[in-house]
């Protein structure tokens, strides 16, 4: 299959629109093609494509900052002469000055598939902004890891972030190039427009449901996206930031697992499986003891469990990860009422909302949560509604029909 900086690069008729024109770079360390060649790289020595800036979102474009709201500065890039412009620094979005030193704008960005992920809202600003001065924007797409399925509360109104670009649920099912589509749609911009859509996505198929798993090489889009399985767990999993738990930043497997140094986690799983059994079908959950080296409970030995859907035992369309996730957070509340589960200082700079509310983009989780009469068909019922509304909002932006 070709990812679209592939066939970009290695089709003529494609490129044929950039001529005369500046091109700017929208990129992380995953924008590489086929060969593993970074995406900045491949078209500075593709003649005819005349690069005037470079921009890098969270995380930056060369390098990996390492945690949330570590910022990256603007550079000179001395190889291809040319700026490069931070999205995550002094700026989110691109200002006057930026937004001058190019005429289109490629975005070359692998996303897991997730709401919260930021480089989604990335995206909403760089296109407003480019519809707003006269700019093009072209998505190169890739793959959507997570595949199809769709999964979570939808976000609320008046509950946007930059963890949370629209009223998406949390597992959204759309490539970049289609959230594109529905961002120009949504909010009615008049831009010069593209989708470069991949060639052979087959978002279905086994091994990988989403990801050309033994055909296409796992480059970190950022440092604590270590794998596929990562990217399975994170509609779920990516909760835990918005909790005083670690979600095994400073392990060699973030966001596959959680815990805490004050947990029992067979007692934990005992009553997940008491509350609802059939929202952990699909994977597999193992009790288990880390100590991060960095980040939340530093240095001391936590108590947890770690999702596992690596093995034979995976149901790619069984597995509920945002279901799962919350249904952990119950049995601690259950098990531990006066628990301080909820992380109460700033998670990307909001300080006046909770992070688990900017998270899920309301407070219902939290709620949900929180109140011992709730059970899992309360919150089951919330979801399916927002979750069926939204696979037919989004049929239309589509790109690759089912095999």
């Amino acid at each position: 299959m070709r990812f679209g900086i592939d066939r970009l690069l290695a089709e003529a008729e494609l490129r044929k629109p950039l001529a005369g024109r500046r091109v700017a770079l929208l990129a992380h360390p995953a924008s590489v093609t086929r060969d593993l060649t970074h995406a900045l790289d491949a078209l500075g020595a593709r003649r005819g494509v005349k690069l005037s800036a470079a921009f890098g979102p969270q995380h930056g474009l060369r390098g990996d900052k390492q945690d949330n709201m570590v910022e990256s500065p603007d550079f000179h890039d001395p190889v291809h002469r040319i700026p490069v412009f931070s999205l995550y620094g002094e700026v989110r979005r691109p200002t006057s000055a930026m937004l001058d030193t190019f005429d289109v704008l490629l975005v070359d960005l692998q996303d897991l598939g997730c709401r919260i992920y930021t480089f989604i809202t990335t995206l909403r600003y760089v296109l407003e902004d480019c519809a707003r001065t006269g700019k093009a924007v072209w998505v190169l797409d890739r793959p959507n890891p997570a595949g199809r399925p769709v999964e979570g509360l939808e976000l609320r109104d008046g509950w946007e972030s930059f963890v949370g670009a629209g009223p998406l649920p949390m597992r959204h099912g759309l490539t970049m190039a289609e959230l594109g589509q529905w961002f120009v749609k949504r909010h009615g911009l008049d831009l010069e427009y593209r989708a470069i859509a991949m060639q052979g996505w087959q978002p279905e198929r086994a091994p990988g449901y989403g990801w050309p798993l033994g055909a296409r090489t796992w480059v970190n889009p950022s440092p604590n996206a270590p794998n596929l399985f990562m990217a399975r767990c994170y509609a779920g999993t990516v909760m835990v930031e918005g909790t005083t738990l670690s979600e095994g930043r400073g392990t060699t497997r973030p966001l596959e697992l959680f815990g805490a140094p004050d947990l029992d986690a067979n007692a934990v799983a005992a009553k997940m499986r008491e509350l609802a059994p059939h929202w952990l079908r699909g994977c597999r959950l193992r009790p288990c003891w880390f100590e991060p080296t960095f980040h939340k409970h530093a240095g001391r030995l936590c108590a947890g469990l770690q999702f596992h859907v690596e093995d034979g035992s995976y149901d790619h369309q069984a597995f509920r990860p945002w279901r799962l996730q919350a249904l952990a957070f119950k049995a601690i509340r259950r098990l531990y009422p006066d628990y301080p589960l909820w992380r109460d200082f700033p998670y990307e700079y909001e300080r006046d909302r909770l992070a688990i509310d900017l998270i899920n983009g309301s407070p219902l989780l939290r709620e949900w949560v929180d109140d011992p009469n709730a059970v899992p068909g309360d919150l089951d019922m919330l979801a399916l509604a927002d979750e069926a509304a939204w696979r037919e909002q989004r049929a239309p932006f589509l790109l690759y029909p089912a095999a």
